[in-house]
C-alpha cells in the first residue's frame, strides 16, 4: 500500500497557518509626553522711571478767591490740602507749600526743573506739623512751566513720594491774578 500525502491539503494548510504565525506589526511608540515646565507667576511690571509716566497723584486742583491772597491748593479726596500755591499780592510772590520739614524742592515740568530752597513755616501749635515753604517772585518763569507743562508736573522732597500734578487751570490763574 502506498500512502499518499495530501499534498494539496498541506500546502493550503501550510499557507493558511503562516499569516497566523507572523506577529502582528507593532505600532510606532507613542512620543513622549512634552516635558511640565513650571514657571514663576510674571513679576509686576517695574516702576516708570521717568517722571512724566508717573500716575497723577490722586486728587483734584481748587481756586480759593481772596483778594488779598489767592490760592490755588491740590487737595486729596479727603480734602486735605497736599500742595498749595499761595500769592501774597502787595509783595508779588507766590509761595509753594507741602506738609513736612523744611528741605529742598525739586519741580520738574516738561521745559525746566528746579531745585528750590524752603524754610519752614511759623507753627501755631504743636498740633499743627510742619510745612516747607519756597517763596518765588510772581514773575518767575517757573511758575509759567507749571501751569503750561504737558500733562504734569512734578514736586519732589527727599523722603517723601513724589507728587505728580496735572497742569489745570488753577495754577495758571493764580499766577496771573498775582501778577495783576
Amino acid at each position: 500500500m502506498r500512502c499518499r500525502t495530501p499534498f494539496p491539503l498541506l500546502f493550503a494548510a501550510a499557507s493558511l497557518a503562516v499569516p497566523g504565525c507572523v506577529a502582528p506589526p507593532r505600532q510606532a511608540p507613542a512620543p513622549p509626553a512634552p516635558p511640565v515646565v513650571v514657571t514663576a507667576p510674571p513679576e509686576p511690571p517695574p516702576a516708570p522711571v521717568d517722571w512724566r509716566d508717573r500716575p497723577y497723584t490722586p486728587g483734584d486742583w481748587r481756586y480759593v478767591s481772596d483778594p488779598a491772597r489767592p490760592a490755588a491748593q491740590y487737595r486729596s479726596a479727603d480734602g486735605v490740602a497736599v500742595l498749595a500755591l499761595d500769592c501774597d499780592r502787595p509783595a508779588r510772590t507766590v509761595s509753594i507749600s507741602l506738609a513736612g520739614p523744611a528741605a529742598a524742592l525739586t519741580i520738574r515740568t516738561t521745559s525746566t526743573a528746579r531745585t528750590l530752597p524752603t524754610r519752614a513755616s511759623a507753627v501755631a501749635d504743636a498740633a499743627t506739623p510742619a510745612v516747607a515753604v519756597a517763596t518765588l517772585p510772581a514773575a518767575d518763569p517757573l511758575l509759567d512751566a507749571m501751569a503750561f507743562s504737558r500733562g504734569r508736573f512734578s514736586v519732589e522732597q527727599p523722603g517723601r513720594a513724589p507728587l505728580t500734578l496735572p497742569p489745570w487751570a488753577e495754577v495758571g490763574r493764580l499766577v496771573q491774578d498775582c501778577r495783576a
